[in-house]
């Protein structure tokens, strides 16, 4: 029985997981179906765009990761903590709601907040010398305005996740600490962060496989800036570029190889550094 409910997945992941990756492989190292060894990982390394884009992507991921992080555990710690069970079940509830919002839906939403002309939060924008949509769009901008618009989506679900996690520590390990005196924010810092480590690992992981594909933003911000937001400011954005503006799907798996490479480097490490797979 087992294996029958597993079966859909793995028919998905093999049609749309597996195959296209083994075929991106073929393309990355072919040219017109001949073997051409690295020749599309040089071409794509030389391209003028793929540094700059690989240095949005990591400024916006270390952002991002670290914010994320921050902001979910303690926001998760003050959920917790909250004793009355319609309170702590009504604000898990409005963290979650933006989850629910697709991605472009989502970006459309910001475009609405971000214009200072009619955006109900164009106070705080104008007091941080943003007078127009052009300005709160610039270049030096767009990592904190991609991690707000990642975090305000996706955050909700892992303060939930991490409630959860919080929910399985033993009662008598919090119940030990209080005797022993301990405040609720050296609890948070010595038991329940602790505790948290491999959830916490798991959040990185993910995130971090989301945020390597940034796309969605940067496209609809640079239709809607009228070019201020270059069309090639991601990696996924240039692999775009690559395959339907210049025909070349070679370079464009070359590009999502590089990036699939990357992801499991830094996954691997969160995964080992997290502990993620050991057994308590």
């Amino acid at each position: 029985m087992g294996y029958t409910f597993s079966s859909g997945y793995t028919v998905l992941l093999l049609a749309f997981g597996v195959l296209p990756t083994l075929y991106a492989i073929f393309l990355a190292f072919t040219k017109g179906g001949a073997f051409v060894g690295f020749d599309n990982f040089a071409k794509v390394f030389g391209d003028y765009r793929f540094f700059p884009a690989v240095q949005h992507v990591a400024i916006y991921l270390v952002v991002y990761l670290v914010c994320l992080t921050l902001f979910v555990v303690l926001l998760a710690l003050v959920v917790h903590a909250i004793k009355v069970r319609w309170i702590s079940t009504s604000i898990r509830f409005l963290y979650y709601i933006p989850g629910a919002l697709a991605g472009a839906s989502s970006v459309l939403l910001w475009l609405f907040l971000l214009d200072p002309s009619v955006s109900p939060v164009a106070f705080l924008l104008k007091a941080m010398g943003l007078e127009s949509f052009v300005q709160t769009v610039s270049i030096d901008n767009l990592p904190v305005i991609f991690t707000v618009i990642a975090f305000w989506t996706g955050a909700g679900g892992w303060i939930v996740i991490m409630y959860g996690a919080l929910n399985n520590i033993s009662n008598d390990v919090m119940e030990a600490a209080r005797i022993d005196g301990a405040g609720p924010i050296n609890t948070a810092r010595y038991i329940q962060i602790p505790m948290l480590r491999k959830w916490i690992s798991y959040m990185g992981i993910m995130s971090l496989a989301a945020g390597t594909q940034l796309f969605v933003e940067p496209r609809v911000l640079s239709q809607a800036s009228k070019g201020v937001v270059p069309p090639d400011y991601s990696l996924n954005q240039l692999a775009y570029l690559f395959a339907f503006r210049q025909g070349d799907f070679n370079g464009s798996a070359a590009i999502s190889l590089i990036l699939l490479v990357v992801a499991v480097g830094l996954a691997a490490f969160f995964v080992f550094r997290g502990g993620l797979f050991e057994r308590d």
